[in-house]
């Protein structure tokens, strides 16, 4: 065996170093967390878990951020009138919002934090594949950021996160420094989603063939797929509306001979898939979670995986049903509706496959189960309101109403943020060795799904009564459903700051966690907790299926350590 010498770089490949030249023989290696001290050894890390966690903090302040808005938001709605802004103020308000969390909270935070922390070590790499292009994407997507709070602090823009031409080609705000950082927000993107691919085509452990990929690897490779296809759709569509604004060239203002339908399609062509960018890394962790709390291995392995690559792909097709009052056709209406239809097929799926897991399972009541529950009811419920706005006639009554703003919400955020605290709970153990309060958790994961539904189930009755959305005034008749809907937002709010603050108390004060805290049968709990710089002390073999609760925990690490 061959020593490295001094200074070699070692941080480039995914492949186990020959010699740990830092670790006295015999002696374990350290975790992550204590290898290396000072703020330059994170800046400067290209250890996909350190990444993570500064991804971690980052994604977190930009939930904090995006949630301030919408109280601010729903206080201005409590009465019918203004409450404590202007009309103007409002417009930024919500459009900062619908940025803020679009682009740098849902978008990135399962891909960027447990993807980046947990998809190596499933795979049994000790890194991705390109550790440098991984930091230089955590630096971009905060570059993104700080031009786009710029554009905020310089009067924001009002025209809503879907930048609609032809207004956003004049509106008086401050459009160009926001569409300059979601553009550059794109970049990120797309290079985590470029690392994501490569590391999954060539960094697999010996054994470990693509019918034992876990479910949540397939997760984020699909939610890639669209990350690379889609998002410079996005960027062109954006650097289109930049330029019209600041140049006045006409390209989707119809006064000049411009097409503000082109900028729709070009939008929703990235949007619509979008959606599954923010739904299929939370997807992943449900498929990770429901075997371990059921101590089941998957009810179909196969039918998860190939759903989430058919989300992933007829998703591109389904853009148009943003568009049935746009002037598009009859025939392509109706091949819309039913692609858009379709899609949910690839969900029941999911969601059928889900449920049969858990039955006759030995199932434990933890924190992450419970976020699984409000994710199953949250997605179900916004799933089936897609059905029916996919269906033309219905869509015409509630197109731009607050029952749209309902529906995206209960899948988009309900999904989401659920998927992420479950995330967060489930692998807190493995990321910081430390195990937090089960009974604060299961109360905060409660609270979640009582301020969530009544946040938005207000809403769905406010769009079929006609309440347009992003209106600044509305009739007297709707104020009690805004009451109940703005209580209902700081309850979610409440409980989602309780489910952090949890979390965080437990890194100084949790009792320590075993190496596999859950006895999940997931490849990630076959390294210590937390794992060490590379991940595993000697590289895995995987010639198993994952969540094979047919293997006692011991048989299954010996068969990945003993050749």
């Amino acid at each position: 065996m061959t020593t490295p010498p001094v200074g070699a770089d070692t941080e480039d490949t995914g492949r186990f170093p020959a010699v740990e030249l830092d670790t006295p023989a015999g002696a374990p290696a350290p975790d992550y967390l204590r290898d290396g001290h000072g703020v330059w050894s994170w800046l400067y890390t290209t250890d996909h878990k350190r990444i993570a966690i500064m991804f971690y903090v980052v994604v977190l302040l930009m939930l904090f951020t995006g949630g301030v808005f919408a109280l601010a938001l729903r206080v201005e709605l409590l009465t019918p009138r203004r409450t404590v802004m202007d009309a103007m103020t409002y417009n930024r308000m919500f459009t900062l919002h619908g940025v803020t969390m679009v682009w740098m909270f849902l978008i990135p935070s399962i891909p960027t934090v447990f993807g980046n922390f947990v998809l190596p070590i499933q795979l049994g790499a000790r890194d991705l594949a390109f550790p440098r292009l991984n930091l230089a994407s955590f630096y971009i997507y905060v570059t993104g950021i700080v031009i786009t709070v710029a554009g905020m602090l310089a009067g924001g823009t009002d025209t809503g996160w879907t930048f609609y031409t032809p207004y956003s080609d004049s509106s008086p705000t401050r459009v160009v420094p926001v569409v300059a950082g979601i553009f550059v927000l794109g970049i990120s993107s797309i290079m985590t989603g470029i690392n994501f691919i490569a590391t999954t085509h060539m960094l697999r452990a010996p054994g470990l063939t693509w019918r034992r990929v876990p479910l949540f690897t397939w997760a984020i490779y699909g939610t890639s797929i669209i990350m690379v296809l889609a998002t410079p759709v996005l960027g062109l569509a954006l650097a289109l509306v930049g330029i019209d604004h600041g140049l006045h060239l006409g390209i989707f203002d119809p006064a000049v001979g411009g097409d503000p339908v082109l900028f729709q399609h070009l939008f929703w062509f990235y949007s619509h898939p979008a959606v599954y960018i923010m739904i299929l890394p939370a997807m992943g962790v449900i498929s990770e979670l429901v075997p371990t709390f059921a101590h089941r291995r998957p009810s179909s392995y196969v039918a998860i995986a190939i759903s989430t690559l058919g989300i992933a792909l007829v998703g591109f097709l389904t853009w148009g049903h943003h568009m049935f009052v746009a002037g598009i056709s009859e025939l392509d209406a109706v091949i819309f509706g039913a692609l858009s239809m379709f899609v949910a097929v690839f969900s029941a799926i999911k969601v059928f496959t889900w449920v049969a897991t858990l039955y006759k399972g030995q199932i434990q009541l933890r924190t992450p189960l419970l976020y699984f529950f409000a994710f199953l009811f949250l997605f179900v419920f916004g799933g089936m309101t897609g059905v029916a706005v996919a269906t033309q006639s219905l869509d015409i009554h509630w197109h731009d109403t607050y029952f749209v703003v309902a529906h995206f919400h209960f899948i988009m955020v309900g999904g989401s943020v659920t998927g992420f605290l479950a995330a967060a709970h489930y692998w807190f153990p493995k990321m910081f060795g430390r195990h937090y309060s089960e009974r604060f958790g299961l109360l905060a994961a409660t609270a979640v799904l009582l301020g969530f539904v009544l946040t938005f189930l207000p809403q769905f009755l406010l769009g079929n009564m006609g309440m347009p959305r992003r209106y600044y005034s509305y009739p007297d008749r709707f104020q009690w459903l805004h009451v109940l809907s703005t209580g209902g937002s700081f309850l979610l709010a409440g409980a989602i700051l309780l489910a952090l603050l949890n979390l965080l108390l437990a890194l100084r004060w949790g009792r320590r966690a075993e190496a596999n805290p859950w006895f999940s049968r997931g490849f990630e709990w076959l390294t210590p907790s937390p794992p060490p710089k590379h991940n595993f002390e000697v590289p895995p073999h995987l010639d198993y299926s994952p969540n094979d609760y047919t293997l006692s925990e011991e048989d299954a690490r010996d068969r990945a350590f003993t050749r």
